[in-house]
């Protein structure tokens, strides 16, 4: 996977603060890149996001179920083998993986590439009989599985890249890392920039901004999107998408269309947010309230739009 960097760009954002950002190709989709910095150190702020760019190249290429010899391709390449050692970055993410699985209840599952793969072909995969544990090893991380048990990382692997990415750009006082939807930031109480969520129903349209609020001064954030309107094609008479349920084996049948969610980091965000729509909205609204999520915007089959409380703080 390669990583093709454009121009910067510079827009002003104060008379002591300048931006610059960058936008390349990772992950099957577009990575964004943005920070405003101290006028007179944008050539410094230029170098840094190429090298958190060249970052997320090397991340991204070891999680990716898509290049054979990534990590996580070698990990799927026997799933059936009892123990397989992986390398520190995948271990980690892996970890968190499950950490998410349990606060979700299970609905955020990175062990559903087999059920993906049949929803995509119009079959049945049947519930995952397999399991899997995870240990630290002395070089890494070693997992464990009894039953086939393959990996698909997704969305999650966006989440933890976001984070891990923003990080790299801490000591800028606004920073924002977009990798394909799965966004980490940070802002000041001064900060303008803000998260506009698309209206599936409607190109070019938005549902609402988001934006921390200014009371809360600096902090970090992340938001994440998550819907049954992408990734979907068509089987039979009907549609089918990405989202499978854990506990059916195949694309959920859920009355949340899309759902966003802003929580502590991008991770959170993107698990909770997948979450949502698989539970649907009663069921999604209780797991946002014991979350501690910031906020959440939850678009209905029926075009109603819902909003736990303490989002109307963060609406632009």
């Amino acid at each position: 996977m390669s990583v093709g960097i454009e121009q910067p760009t510079s827009t002003p954002v104060a008379s002591a603060l300048s931006e610059r950002s960058w936008r390349f190709r990772a992950m099957g989709g577009w990575v964004s890149l943005r920070v405003a910095t101290p006028a007179g150190s944008e050539r410094q702020a230029e170098a840094d996001l190429a090298m958190v760019a060249a970052r997320i190249d090397r991340w991204a290429s070891r999680i990716t179920r898509f290049a054979a010899s990534s990590e996580l391709a070698i990990l799927n390449a026997e799933p059936a083998a009892e123990t397989c050692s992986v390398g520190p970055s995948l271990g980690a993410l892996l970890a968190r993986a499950r950490s998410l699985s349990v606060a979700t209840g299970g609905l955020v599952d990175v062990t559903l590439l087999a059920a993906r793969l049949a929803a995509e072909q119009g079959v049945e995969a049947g519930v995952p009989e397999g399991t899997w544990s995870l240990a630290p090893a002395r070089r890494g991380w070693q997992v464990s599985r009894r039953g086939r048990v393959a990996f698909d990382l997704d969305g999650v692997g966006k989440g933890w890249i976001a984070d891990r990415a923003l990080q790299l750009l801490r000591h800028y006082p606004q920073a924002m890392v977009d990798a394909d939807g799965d966004i980490a930031m940070r802002t000041t109480e001064h900060s303008d920039w803000g998260v506009a969520i698309e209206d599936p129903r409607r190109r070019a349209s938005d549902l609402a901004v988001l934006a921390r609020p200014a009371v809360l001064g600096t902090g970090t954030f992340g938001i994440a999107t998550s819907g049954t309107s992408v990734h979907r094609w068509q089987v039979g008479s009907g549609w089918a998408h990405h989202l499978i349920d854990p506990r059916t084996g195949r694309p959920a049948q859920t009355d949340v269309v899309q759902t966003t969610v802003v929580a502590v980091d991008a991770l959170t965000a993107e698990a909770l947010a997948k979450s949502v729509v698989i539970a649907g909205s009663d069921a999604g609204l209780r797991t946002l309230q014991r979350s501690g999520a910031h906020a959440a915007v939850l678009l209905l089959n029926d075009g109603e739009l819902v909003m736990p409380a303490g989002t109307e703080a963060w609406l632009a």
